[in-house]
């Protein structure tokens, strides 16, 4: 199961079936497409800068999105 802190922007998805394990790319590039500050904590706890980085390169995220990421996360 996901934290509540982030369940909100995966209205559209099935949370019983939605894990890390299984759907971790496509959990962190909803989240750094959309997600807030609590968001971005949990994620961050999650992971690391290193593998973030691969996922902003390789994932469909908007132009600003992208941009910041790959400014932050440098």
């Amino acid at each position: 199961m996901l934290s509540a802190q982030v369940t909100k922007y995966f209205w559209g998805d099935d949370l019983s079936v939605l894990s890390w394990e299984k759907h971790r790319e496509y959990i962190a590039q909803t989240i750094l497409e959309k997600g807030d500050l609590k968001a971005i904590k949990w994620l961050l706890k999650k992971t690391n800068k290193a593998w973030l980085k691969k996922i902003v390169a390789a994932k469909k995220l908007s132009p600003k999105s992208k941009n910041f990421w790959k400014i932050y996360l440098d």
